[in-house]
């Protein structure tokens, strides 16, 4: 209050009391109130500021351990303080908002929920400022087996959705995940040990405290089949539905040719090819422009050169030739022709999602228009430049990443 807010407190609690009342009066029927570091706070101070706020409207108060400072047993007990020292805390849902710097953000929303917390506030793989806030998967899995320990708390999540919501936030946002990361990451049912791999292959419950199947982590194939260029659309889409996709009668065909195109260079196609696939061919935005042919020319003895051929939502065909640093970059100067559009690209980048030199690359890219996309901040009404993302998928690199700039630059075109 004293060196950002430059306010007293008898200033910050008639603040906080007249936005409560006025989100009341907009119509609001749950209204969520703050304060800022509580972990921090004079305690004093803090069930006073809550005490008024709860008389003027508030039904939820969160209680943020803002920069990660806060000990598991200390944010428990400052749970329970609240609820025990706060006028009309009785008829007010409390939640938690716990910041990851030191590591404990998961520790600390466990310990709030065990105090009396109903309202946990956590993020897909725990992305988020700084260091991350508490992640879902991990506060969902921990009370789920602890559930003997914490008096049988309930989420009510279908924990079987976790796997493929934390893979689909990774590619949305573009922020891989660690190996390591506790349920989800890559390594996270990897058991390399050999005393690991002996324990496992005689109980897994020896080494493996959860299922992969409980958060929707594929299992083996049952009936042993192998994917490759002889497999049918009907082993295709079984394996699909395993990996817990859903897909319509067009979209299966429309991904088949895509299988078999892939198949015809790779032995086998893993479940990481096929996830690699189904979002680049299924889950795009509607295609403006579309990637028909493409062909570089690259190295050492001169510039790199791109031919460019795209076809328009008309079904009109546009080709168009380009030089660059790179053939990336030659290619997307090509694109750029062909479109019209002027846009900057912010970020690029490019994963393999298996091992080998005959691995499907993903790439992913952001943009911004040169033109007048804005959108307005929801905290602070300013108009703000929209960017757009966009990923594409194939086997050839350039490929993957010329679809990759198309798709965000459909999503930006899409967007006027």
């Amino acid at each position: 209050m004293e060196f950002k807010l430059r306010m007293s407190k008898q200033q910050v609690i008639d603040k906080a009391r007249t936005m409560v009342a006025f989100a009341r009066s907009l119509g609001c029927q749950d209204v969520e109130f703050s304060p800022e570091d509580a972990g921090r706070s004079d305690r004093e101070f803090l069930y006073q500021i809550l005490g008024e706020v709860i008389k003027a409207g508030a039904t939820t108060l969160n209680i943020p351990d803002t920069v990660g400072i806060t000990m598991p047993s200390e944010f428990g007990k400052l749970i329970a303080d609240i609820k025990a020292n706060t006028p009309g805390v009785e008829n007010v849902i409390i939640s938690t908002h716990c910041q990851n710097d030191l590591g404990l953000s998961t520790a600390n929303t466990i310990e709030g929920a065990r105090a009396g917390a109903r309202q946990l506030e956590v993020t897909i793989n725990g992305i988020g400022e700084r260091a991350g806030n508490a992640s879902l998967e991990e506060v969902v899995m921990a009370l789920k087996c602890g559930g003997h320990i914490f008096n049988n708390l309930f989420t009510g999540i279908n924990t079987r959705h976790i796997y493929l919501t934390s893979r689909m936030v990774e590619e949305y946002s573009g922020l891989q995940l660690q190996p390591h990361k506790a349920l989800v990451g890559a390594n996270a049912f990897a058991h390399e040990s050999g005393i690991h791999q002996d324990g496992m292959l005689k109980h897994k419950g020896t080494y493996e405290i959860i299922s992969p199947e409980d958060i929707g982590l594929e299992g083996s194939n049952e009936a042993g089949i192998v994917l490759g260029k002889l497999s049918g659309r009907h082993a295709m889409r079984k394996r699909l539905e395993e990996l817990g996709y859903e897909l319509k009668d067009d979209q299966v065909e429309s991904l088949f040719w895509r299988f078999k195109a892939v198949a015809e260079q790779k032995k086998r196609i893993t479940d990481a090819d096929l996830r690699a696939l189904v979002s680049d061919e299924v889950f795009q935005a509607e295609p403006i422009w579309k990637l028909d042919d493409l062909q570089v020319t690259c190295g050492t003895l001169g510039l790199s050169t791109a031919t460019v051929k795209l076809v328009g939502d008309d079904g009109s065909a546009h080709i168009a030739c380009s030089v660059g640093t790179g053939p990336v970059d030659s290619a997307y100067k090509a694109v750029d022709l062909i479109v019209k559009e002027p846009a900057t690209l912010l970020e690029y980048s490019m994963i393999a999602v298996t091992e080998g030199i005959d691995a499907i690359a993903t790439t992913r890219v952001v943009i911004r228009g040169d033109t007048d996309q804005t959108s307005t901040h929801a905290l602070t009404g300013e108009s703000v430049q929209r960017t757009f993302s966009g990923t594409g998928a194939g086997m050839d690199v350039v490929v993957s990443s010329v679809k990759a700039y198309i798709a965000a630059i459909n999503k930006m075109l899409s967007f006027k």
